[in-house]
């Protein structure tokens, strides 16, 4: 393929390559191409398949898909894709990999558990799932001890790691995680635009007075980020008692937990940024700080 784009392009004029993002399978042809000296943006499939639903293109197939992304690379003003930096492509590998064990422990449990409390359980049975469960911890330290000697080599990653794990209920597992799956926040710029990407921001459809949807999270990003935010949320509504008040509100207003709780995800998420950003700890007593300079300030009233 690169041979015919050198042979199909005019050295004069940029070349910039759209493509789709699939996976991990993108990902080798894409550090090629930079390689090359060109310019690569990767767009999400489903903005593709958006963009498709617009054009007056009644097939699809791999050229009329083909087309449609040369359009939508022509139309839109995208973003460079780079390659990862190789700690935080590291970190994110072994993330991803410890994710892993823990499902797998997880079946073995649940299979134990049945197991064990059949009427005639078989002994057998019991003692492998129990060495697999051995071996899957094993595994699990193995994982963690090369995250902390990956740390340990980066001083500055560890700071930063250590900077988000002061939030109550956020641990260095969770805020490795948070950094390996935004390569270090490298092209986050704003809080929603974070949140959009961990696909906790709100979708809503709504029109005139027929059509009026419930707000729902768009799920539409990162998983891995979202899936990680779920223990420290319980944590953090537990002990730490501004996310407390925050969720008992939502949970009074709405009636429902797992809303409470998304939200009390968004804003530990978000604290994450800003403390990287600003490059300071966090202080339990800024909110506080902050309602009574609110509160002290004088109120305009109308003549």
């Amino acid at each position: 393929m690169y041979k015919w784009l050198e042979k199909n392009t005019i050295v004069e004029f940029p070349v910039r390559i759209v493509m789709e993002a699939t996976g991990v399978y993108h990902q080798k042809f894409a550090c090629f191409i930079i390689e090359k000296g060109c310019n690569i943006s990767i767009v999400l499939p489903n903005k593709i398949s958006n963009y498709m639903r617009t054009l007056d293109t009644k097939t699809v197939t791999d050229k009329t898909c083909s087309e449609a992304i040369t359009r939508f690379g022509l139309e839109r003003k995208l973003e460079d894709w780079n390659k990862p930096d190789d700690t935080y492509r590291s970190l994110q590998q072994l993330t991803r990999e410890r994710d892993q064990i823990v499902n797998e422990r997880t079946v073995c449990k649940n299979r134990l558990h049945a197991e064990e409390s059949e009427a005639f359980p078989n002994e057998g049975s019991i003692r492998r799932i129990n060495e697999l469960i051995k071996f899957l911890n094993k595994q699990e330290q193995e994982i963690k001890q090369e995250i902390a000697i990956i740390l340990n080599e980066n001083p500055a990653i560890k700071e930063q790691v250590k900077r988000i794990s002061t939030i109550p209920g956020m641990g260095e597992l969770t805020a490795t995680i948070i950094l390996a799956e935004t390569n270090g926040f490298e092209l986050i710029r704003s809080k929603k635009q974070l949140t959009s990407y961990a696909g906790m921001d709100i979708k809503e459809k709504q029109s005139g007075t027929s059509v009026k949807g419930k707000p729902r999270l768009s799920k539409k990003g990162n998983r891995h980020i979202r899936k990680a935010m779920h223990l420290p949320s319980l944590s953090a509504v537990k002990y730490n008692p501004i996310h407390k008040d925050l969720y008992a509100r939502l949970v009074a207003k709405h009636g429902i937990k797992m809303k409470g709780l998304v939200a009390v995800q968004r804003k530990l998420l978000e604290l994450s940024f800003i403390l990287w950003k600003n490059k300071i700890n966090y202080n339990p007593e800024y909110e506080k700080e902050k309602r009574a300079v609110q509160n002290d300030k004088p109120s305009l009233k109308l003549a």
